[in-house]
């Protein structure tokens, strides 16, 4: 039988972290995608309006933003890191990350300014906390096609410095278009074979990865469930599922370490995927703190 989660309609009023959430996650939103809008390196400007805007809210939180540049086409693009050293183990680093790029004509509220929201807020919430092991929160570019899956991807270019370096990352968060959900009867779809696992209403979060992945995977996923009631699906599968390697993650695989996306399934939910709709107004607010509040608890606990 397929697994029946709680209902958007069945949660309580949002507690005051969340609301403080919801506020700071749609101003964000509303920066990146109706102030900014389409970015990328067709539209040069504006992407760079976005790495200044991102660096600025991570200097603002009280981190020291860095950016880590490479050229396409003799043009600049960054990756925008900060990092909060670990007490317990500095050496080992836990990635939280989100591509600030759309494609063409897009002006990517879901996708991925919700992504971004979210890094900012994880962020700004452990800028002044204590953790075990290395938190960096970093902000790439490029992920979205001609650059999507191969070398000149921002995420690729990162994990390949990162590799390198002899880098010791023992867990990529990807934070990968996290802001539609709906209790509607068949609001939800799969790729193939998935569909005939998993229900097909889309009010949950899916945690995925990779096969090498799962202790990962399952370690996160455990302490999201400790402290939030907000529904999941995850697993492990096969990265040649359609939409398994969907993001940043990718590019850490590509040099062996291990990645996981956080995903509310894009184009198998979310009918405004890649398309000049994917505006501001469409996000669901209040279940999108819900989820942010559970994700910074369970990275305090990961």
């Amino acid at each position: 039988m397929k697994q029946q989660h709680k209902k958007i309609a069945d949660f309580g009023p949002l507690t005051a972290r969340e609301s403080a959430l919801h506020d700071a996650l749609q101003k964000d939103i509303c920066t990146l995608a109706k102030d900014i809008g389409e970015r990328n390196l067709f539209k040069y400007e504006k992407l760079c309006d976005c790495a200044d805007f991102i660096e600025q809210a991570l200097r603002q939180a009280g981190l020291a933003p860095q950016r880590q540049r490479y050229d396409i086409d003799h043009k600049p693009c960054y990756n925008i890191e900060a990092s909060v050293a670990g007490s317990e183990h500095p050496e080992q680093i836990v990635v939280v990350g989100a591509h600030y790029d759309t494609v063409i004509d897009c002006p990517g509220a879901n996708d991925n300014g919700t992504g971004v929201a979210a890094m900012l807020a994880l962020a700004r919430a452990f800028a002044d906390q204590p953790v075990a092991s290395s938190l960096r929160f970093v902000a790439f570019v490029n992920e979205e096609p001609p650059y999507f899956q191969t070398p000149q991807m921002g995420s690729y270019v990162y994990a390949e410095k990162c590799r390198k370096a002899q880098e010791n990352i023992v867990a990529m968060i990807s934070l990968e278009t996290i802001g539609c959900y709906s209790d509607a009867p068949k609001s939800q779809d799969y790729p193939f074979p998935l569909g005939s696992f998993f229900p097909p209403i889309g009010n949950f979060i899916a945690m995925v990865a990779n096969r090498r992945s799962a202790d990962m995977l399952k370690k996160f996923t455990a302490a999201f469930r400790r402290y939030s009631d907000f529904p999941v699906v995850d697993g492990a599968f096969p990265s040649a599922i359609p939409g398994i390697g969907w993001s940043d993650q990718w590019g850490f695989w590509q040099h062996d370490y291990p990645g996981m996306m956080i995903t509310d399934t894009a184009p198998f939910r979310y009918p405004h995927y890649h398309t000049p709709q994917d505006t501001a107004e469409k996000i669901h607010y209040d279940h999108f703190a819900r989820l942010v509040a559970g994700l910074e608890t369970a990275l305090a606990d990961f």
